[in-house]
């Protein structure tokens, strides 16, 4: 790595870690000078700086292993709120400044693929109206992300987002049994890869609270892509969700102490519009476990049916990194479809500004007789309050049968990050 380039990414995470008064001091400093105090309620200046090193290292195949140092930057400005009425600019730009690695868009496919291509966009550009109570309409290209991002996500994971030109309204009624509605219809997605993808998509998501059990979910999402290239990707799925757990620490309280944790999820996913190939496939999503002190215990299972060749089911627009894997093997659903059978592990330390996880997964196709492999996913995440942090991520797939169809199953991959974030 060349020696600029290394000064830089060294002082990118140096600043992350900055603590005590000093910290505090310059964080109060940027705080005062990004918002604005004097001239309206809730505007203010936006960034968000994120520098990684990822590197893949996959043992089958041609493709030579990757090293990515990127370095990628929002800036937004967000009015003031007049006479209900809010806007939001934001631009964002990733810079590659170590590139050996398949970005998908910078034709070096004899390095293994890794979605961060060096591209600049309008990452967000929406207005807002709040006027009627309880009740917030947004038109523009917008961030959207509905439960546990699985079906409408942003891919918050890769550094260029996935945003969706849309109009979405929301309402919030905490006096009618904690009811919030979010309905929607995008018609256009601007990718994590920089692309954009023509789409009529009317979307449905109704969350109700059930006092301090969970919250009963559901949905409803009808995706029918008008480009020939993508018309296989058309959907639509309907799905119903009970779910106590959002984050670490959520539980319901046995004791001061001890807690349980559960999610039952159950989703139907048809052909839809220009979709071509007719199939009817089911999904479904279990979750249970426990709390103690500072550590969450959980086991899970999530299935997803395949029935054949475009005959599976697939979540287009959801954070896929997120499920399955961190290595990525699964973000397409194989023929057979899939069966993940997994433990996890979360501690949470200083507070909830350290947190760690642990996780094993077993994958099989949908009927548990074809195994593809195993994977271990260790995380270690430490916050410098509400502003700073850095986070080190590894996993590593080891593939068990080499005679599938899908050929993406069948190589062992390894996967290490670290990374440093500023966002304000």
């Amino acid at each position: 790595m060349p020696q600029k380039k290394i000064k830089l990414f060294a002082s990118l995470l140096a600043l992350s870690v900055m603590s005590g008064p000093a910290l505090a001091d310059i964080t109060q400093k940027v705080e005062d000078a990004l918002n604005f105090y004097h001239y309206g309620k809730n505007g203010a200046v936006k960034f968000d700086l994120n520098t990684r090193w990822e590197n893949v290292d996959q043992d089958r195949g041609p493709q030579k292993t990757a090293n990515a140092v990127t370095s990628r930057l929002r800036a937004g400005l967000l009015s003031p709120v007049f006479y209900g009425i809010q806007g939001y600019a934001e631009y964002e730009g990733n810079l590659a400044m170590v590139d050996n690695y398949n970005s998908t868009r910078n034709n070096n496919t004899r390095y293994s693929t890794i979605a961060d291509p060096e591209k600049s966009e309008l990452n967000q550009l929406w207005i807002s109206y709040a006027g009627i109570p309880d009740t917030v309409i947004k038109g523009g290209r917008q961030r959207i992300k509905f439960d546990d991002d699985r079906f409408i996500g942003n891919v918050g994971w890769r550094q260029m987002e996935t945003t969706f030109d849309s109009v979405l309204v929301t309402h919030n009624n905490q006096q009618l049994f904690g009811l919030t509605v979010n309905a929607g219809y995008i018609g256009n997605v601007q990718t994590f890869t920089a692309t954009n993808e023509h789409i009529n998509a009317p979307i449905l998501n109704v969350n109700y609270k059930v006092g301090d059990y969970g919250n009963l979910i559901g949905y409803g999402y009808w995706l029918d892509y008008t480009e020939r290239e993508n018309y296989e990707k058309s959907s639509q799925t309907y799905g119903l969700r009970m779910t106590n757990f959002q984050k670490p620490g959520d539980s319901f309280k046995v004791s001061d102490n001890y807690g349980l944790v559960y999610t039952a999820e159950w989703g139907h996913q048809e052909d839809y519009g220009h979709g071509p190939t007719k199939y009817a496939v089911d999904r479904l999503n279990l979750m249970g476990g426990f709390t103690a002190y500072n550590l969450t215990f959980q086991g899970a299972i999530e299935q997803l049916d395949g029935k054949g060749a475009n005959k599976t089911f697939d979540t287009p627009l959801g954070t896929n990194h997120a499920f399955q894997g961190w290595a990525d093997i699964f973000l397409v659903t194989p023929i057979n479809g899939i069966r993940d059978v997994f433990g996890t592990v979360i501690g949470t330390l200083d507070r909830g500004e350290i947190i760690l996880t642990g996780t094993y997964h077993n994958f099989t196709d949908d009927t548990g007789q074809i195994k593809y492999g195993d994977e271990w996913d260790f995380s270690a995440l430490k916050k410098f309050g509400k502003h700073y942090s850095l986070l080190a991520k590894y996993a590593y797939y080891s593939a068990d049968n080499y005679n599938q169809p899908d050929t993406f199953t069948n190589t062992d991959t390894q996967k290490i990050w670290l990374q440093g974030n500023i966002s304000f």
